[in-house]
């Protein structure tokens, strides 16, 4: 073993042993379920890939889950889709594609109103455990969906419904309002070094 990789192991089982001897458990955990609003934020890569990994998670326990994806469209066949696909886990494309390559952003903004139309039926329906509305901060951002009505519906929700919403440039509202939020950024990107999107890594 190499000199420095002695010295963090050995840095690593002091501060581990220390944390192990000092643990106790917090008082007043609620135990059972309870539902949260979890925001995955941030410029960096892996929002709606934590939120993917949450819904497996969810399935895998026999919670019925559903994805409402605000970006693309209605004929998408990423790699998650052929994914939930086999798991028979139900999914929606509400979009048109990326905002930056839209033709027609007014479109754009009927479709993500129109989908949080069908997103809060869901949410109000009672059928589904866990929802995730993908890339939703975008049409909340831009005034497309109007947040008060949101925060009705998240607030009134049933309490053990479980929602996730993902995308950049949460609203300070919601962020205030959900339970969990992650905010991703990125440290390296290996777009920056030229190196482009890859099936199964990026769709």
């Amino acid at each position: 073993m190499d000199e420095t990789t002695r010295e963090r192991r050995e840095a690593a089982m002091r501060e581990l042993t220390e944390q192990r001897d000092n643990y106790r458990k917090k008082e007043g955990i609620s135990k059972g379920r309870r539902g949260l609003l979890i925001v995955n934020t941030g410029k960096g890569k892996g929002k709606t890939t934590a939120a993917l990994g949450l819904m497996m998670r969810a399935h895998g326990r026999g919670l019925k889950v559903k994805m409402f994806q605000f970006l693309k469209h209605d004929t998408a066949r990423f790699g998650e889709h052929r994914t939930l696909d086999m798991l028979e886990v139900p999914y929606q494309g509400l979009g048109d594609g990326w905002t930056w390559r839209s033709k027609d952003l007014e479109n754009s903004a009927e479709l993500a109103a129109h989908g949080w139309e069908l997103a809060k039926e869901a949410i109000q329906g009672g059928e589904f455990d866990l929802i995730v509305l993908d890339e939703f901060t975008y049409p909340l951002k831009y005034g497309w969906v109007p947040w008060p009505e949101v925060e009705e519906v998240l607030r009134g929700r049933d309490p053990d419904l479980h929602v996730v919403i993902t995308g950049r440039g949460a609203l300070p509202e919601l962020v205030e309002l959900a339970d969990t939020v992650s905010e991703i950024n990125p440290v390296k990107h290996a777009y920056d070094q030229g190196i482009g999107g890859q099936q199964g890594i990026e769709y």
